[in-house]
């Protein structure tokens, strides 16, 4: 007899019934990962669901799966594609109001959809950290127009948590197109006639430049967008970024370099002036002293672009982690760690014994002999009963072939890795600090996110400045020092139970944390130095993203990878959880779930070591001979 269902299982089948009934696609794939939700090539991918199905983190995966079905069943692709403005801001508006018109036309007779559905968009916002927004300049347009279409076209008013937050500029909004939001009630279950009246709403906002796009439907083909939430389209992105603007979860937000639906702007000219806070116009982003800024490369014809350009380093900060929270939270946050390591401690540490085994076997394969002085050759002895004028024989352990190495694990601490990815990336890295340290290993534990959601005092100066156009990288950068390569572990433990503090977690831009990282371990007097990053997604700042050219963050992130892999003596690696990392590293593995994380760093390691022990005692071998 089958083993009955798990909780689980019974709730990933129901999820997976209801998706494919309010897309009114019964051959829908449904299917579960860490890199959900999201649509792609007609496969909807859902976050896994939690262990307790019944408990209120279901209603928000719910909505999850609820906002992407009823888009499949309620959106046309070709439609929104002619009628999307090509400006940037205006597009992330008019994306967000139509997501917004779709869930209100598909849940308008469902009430149990439209609950699903707040609990959805109240745990997005929170991961954003718009609901922690207390100044209306900071409030997020498309948001906010989104949150009033949606109480026109619902009747219902904001979901209390977001309420707060759209008061801050609800009167405003409503002053300059609360006529024309009102239109829209209308206009719901007519998508094209919905989007003409929204881009009335986006001119009355000072948002629409007027292009022209939307008014002549006989407009030449070639020159219309890509629909950024197609599901259909070659992008493997994922809604949630498509009419959200970005979020600070990479795993909600897809590929960088798949975003299509934005033009790219103007390259500033190198002779442009310097920025308004008086950092030169060819400056880049110096958190090691010596740095170089780097010209980019365009990923399609290779000719040159601008700098990749920082508009101020003066908020950035590289900081100990224990130094972001005080000796009792770091204690309790240790001892949630330490819970959790109980939890996994029998397959990570197991994984960890036998990278262990590996590498102390390497350590202890090869031996010199017929030395005046070291360990007693206790196998020659009988030289000694043979000839009594025989010397005795001494020998000793040649040298390791990476005893004179530095690791350097470089964690992404952006809110995508929130919950369990974190976790379990803290658990590796400690494990696996103390093995490598028992086998004479030095390593460091470093991870890199942002001080604030959306821009923080970055982008502050940049709008007191007069938004400047093209200003370079718009957040504030922390890079945190979990375990500094000289310190043991012991003293170092502490600080990894920092990486399980609610709020930490950011937005992230890997180019210059894998630049700061780099040029620690060149500071190292190691011969052999080895960097891996752990990331589960492609560099994510929506206040840089939306102020630069497209793929901003993407293209200085494939030329910090080159010019490391190209011209660095750092061995360059990483492993992608639930995203695919290889298009951006040469040594890369992809793992679907974070449980795969363990396996994946040993293993990587361990060939790492092997590689290099190969060629080794060969080579000593080869001058002891010449010798």
């Amino acid at each position: 007899m089958a083993a009955p269902d798990t909780p689980a299982e019974t709730f990933k089948r129901a999820l997976g019934h209801a998706a494919r009934a309010l897309a009114e696609q019964p051959e829908l794939e449904v299917v579960f990962g860490s890199d959900g939700p999201k649509l792609s090539n007609g496969v909807l991918t859902l976050p896994h669901p939690p262990r307790d199905p019944s408990g209120p983190e279901s209603a928000s995966l719910r909505g999850q799966a609820d906002r992407l079905a009823l888009r499949l069943a309620n959106h046309d692709a070709a439609v929104n594609s002619r009628m999307r403005p090509a400006d940037a801001r205006a597009a992330e508006v008019f994306d967000a109001v139509e997501q917004a018109r779709v869930e209100a036309f598909g849940s308008e007779h469902l009430a149990g959809v439209r609950d699903n559905l707040g609990a959805a968009l109240i745990t997005r916002l929170e991961k954003t950290g718009a609901l922690r927004i207390s100044d209306a300049e900071r409030v997020p347009v498309s948001e906010a127009v989104a949150l009033l279409v949606r109480e026109r076209l619902t009747g219902r008013p904001a979901p209390d948590g977001a309420r707060a937050m759209l008061d801050l500029v609800r009167a405003n909004i409503e002053a300059k197109a609360g006529a024309k939001l009102d239109a829209l009630a209308g206009t719901a279950g007519d998508q094209e006639g919905f989007a003409l009246k929204m881009r009335e709403v986006l001119r009355a906002l000072d948002l629409d430049p007027g292009d022209g796009r939307g008014e002549d439907t006989s407009e030449d083909p070639g020159d219309e967008e890509p629909d950024p939430q197609d599901p259909a389209a070659d992008d493997d992105q994922d809604e949630d970024e498509e009419q959200d603007g970005g979020e600070g979860s990479q795993s909600m937000e897809g590929d960088a370099d798949d975003q299509s639906s934005e033009q790219e702007r103007e390259s500033r000219p190198e002779g442009a002036p310097a920025d308004p806070d008086g950092e030169g116009a060819d400056d880049g982003p110096e958190i090691q002293e010596g740095q170089q800024p780097n010209r980019q490369q365009a990923a399609d014809d290779g000719r040159a672009v601008d700098f990749y350009r920082v508009f101020t380093t003066a908020f950035d900060e590289v900081v100990d982690a224990a130094d972001l929270c005080d000796p009792v939270e770091l204690d309790r946050l240790r001892a949630l760690l330490d819970g959790q390591l109980a939890i996994l401690s029998s397959v990570v540490s197991r994984l960890a014994n036998k990278l262990q085994r590996r590498l102390l076997a390497q350590q202890n394969r090869s031996w010199v002999f017929d030395l005046e002085e070291g360990m007693l050759d206790t196998a020659r002895l009988t030289r000694i009963v043979t000839d009594p004028t025989a010397p005795l024989s001494f020998k000793a352990e040649s040298e390791s072939p990476f005893r004179d190495t530095v690791v350097t694990l470089l964690l992404d601490n952006s809110g995508s890795m929130r919950g369990r990815p974190i976790m379990v990336a803290a658990v590796c890295a400690d494990i696996l600090a103390r093995t490598l340290e028992r086998c004479g290993v030095k390593v460091e534990i470093l991870g890199f996110t942002t001080r604030a959601w959306k821009g923080g005092q970055s982008r502050e100066a940049w709008i007191t400045a007069g938004k400047p156009q093209n200003p370079g990288r718009l957040n504030d950068l922390r890079h945190i020092i979990y375990k500094a390569a000289d310190a043991p572990w012991r003293r170092a433990k502490k600080n990894l139970g920092l990486m399980m503090r609610e709020g930490l977690l950011k937005e992230n831009i890997d180019g210059e944390a894998l630049q700061w990282a780099h040029n620690r371990l060149l500071a190292r007097t190691e011969q052999r130095r080895i960097l891996m990053v752990i990331s589960d997604g492609s560099p994510v700042d929506d206040s840089t993203q939306s102020a630069n050219a497209a793929l901003y963050l993407d293209k200085h992130l494939r030329q910090v990878i080159a010019e490391i892999e190209d011209r660095s003596p750092v061995e360059l690696l990483a492993i992608g959880i639930g995203h695919d990392v290889t298009r951006w590293y040469r040594k890369a593995l992809t793992i679907v779930d974070v449980e795969q994380l363990a396996g994946a760093m040993t293993e990587k390691l361990a060939e790492l070591f092997e590689n290099e022990g190969a060629a080794g005692p060969t080579r000593r071998t080869k001058r002891k001979l010449a010798a």
